[in-house]
């Protein structure tokens, strides 16, 4: 195998395919990018046998073959050659070294058999439409920090996309959950996701699609199974398992009857939040709000520091409900409200029941927050 790309777009395609390999497995092959130049084309491939990335890109071939070698490795020497410069890659049988040339620097990558290189396969996928990547992009980031990193409850361990009907609309619904918040985001139905099932894409995959987002072009084409996930983004194609179990029954932790309703600028809110949360270095340890009508007083305390307070009037706040003291971790406010454009509504009960937040802006989301004791 003998080829040559430019510096910049082997880079741009390593970037996208070795974060996928998987670096501490047990399985050295695991650890390789296949390379495969056959047809005119280039494609890079790596997978950790849960999610698979491939990418397409030009190159110039003078000799047709494939090969495997260290995915960080190659990444990284890539990455610090000069711009502009073009790589040649040069192997002259399966068994030995690949050699990589740009200008006057030249080193060798051992390589392993691509016989051993692993084929996830995405088998058949019948459900198959299109989505805005500005549209996938919003329903990712507006969830995506609500995912649980606890492993013993798998299945919160993604994002739930599901198809549903409200009100007679035909709707896409993003859900993630961690027991403590949850985010719920939705966005009209594509064409063809009528018979799409419920999915629960993992974490590694949406951080990996994530990333392409920004890169991808105007649509991206989604196919699916219940077992299954294709997401084709220009020339990069990413398939992943699906977390095989099923999402709780999110609606239920929705409440219904809050009815005392605060508003206020989501800069204000936040900037006071991180000011009072700034007297404690525990991340657990909670901001309390206390309300009463046209004033919002924040307040925090550490044994060791001391308390701290804020209070926001009516110049700033909107509320006209019975006082109420309640408690919420500081980092899930920031997290929910970091998604606020400008105004942020909260729809509380009492103390100890779960809040409702919206952004003033987009009814699209909903989130949900537990309290604390304070």
């Amino acid at each position: 195998m003998k080829f040559s790309a430019e510096r910049t777009t082997l880079l741009k395609a390593l970037a996208h395919i070795q974060s996928v390999a998987e670096k501490r497995n047990t399985i050295p092959i695991l650890a390789n990018v296949l390379i495969n130049a056959v047809d005119g084309q280039l494609s890079l491939k790596a997978t950790d046998m849960e999610i698979e990335a491939v990418e397409v890109i030009p190159a110039t071939i003078s000799r047709e073959g494939a090969t495997t070698v260290p995915a960080s490795v190659l990444y990284e020497i890539v990455r610090k050659l000069p711009d502009n410069e073009q790589v040649e890659l040069d192997q002259a049988s399966g068994d030995t070294p690949l050699q990589l040339r740009a200008g006057r620097f030249a080193t060798r990558l051992n390589a392993l058999s691509v016989d051993d290189f692993p084929s996830m396969g995405a088998g058949d996928l019948p459900c198959r439409f299109k989505i805005a990547t500005a549209v996938l992009r919003s329903l990712i980031d507006r969830t995506r920090f609500a995912i649980s990193t606890e492993e013993t409850r798998y299945y919160l361990n993604g994002i739930f996309f599901h198809a549903t009907e409200h009100e007679g609309l035909r709707l896409l619904r993003a859900v993630a959950t961690d027991g403590h918040r949850l985010a719920r985001v939705e966005t009209e139905l594509p064409a063809g996701a009528d018979t799409m099932p419920g999915i629960i894409v993992p974490r590694k995959t949406i951080a990996e699609l994530r990333k392409l987002l920004d890169e991808a072009p105007t649509e991206i084409e989604i196919a699916l199974s219940e077992t299954r996930v294709q997401f084709v983004a220009g020339a990069v194609t990413l398939t992943s398992k699906l977390i095989d179990g099923t999402f709780p029954e999110y609606d239920r932790v929705i409440p219904r009857n809050n009815t005392r309703i605060l508003r206020v600028g989501k800069k204000d809110f936040a900037d006071a939040v991180a000011r009072v949360a700034a007297i404690s270095q525990e991340r657990s340890r909670p901001v309390k709000l206390a309300l009463e009508p046209g004033l919002l007083t924040l307040s925090a305390s550490s044994p060791e520091q001391g308390v701290a307070k804020e209070e926001l009037d009516d110049n700033r706040i909107s509320f006209d409900a019975e006082p109420l003291e309640i408690g919420f971790q500081a980092r899930y406010l920031n997290d929910i409200t970091d998604q606020v454009e400008k105004d942020v509504e909260f729809a509380f009960s009492d103390s100890s029941a779960p809040t409702i937040v919206r952004d003033v802006d987009s009814p699209s989301a909903l989130y949900v927050l537990m309290p604390m004791r304070v």
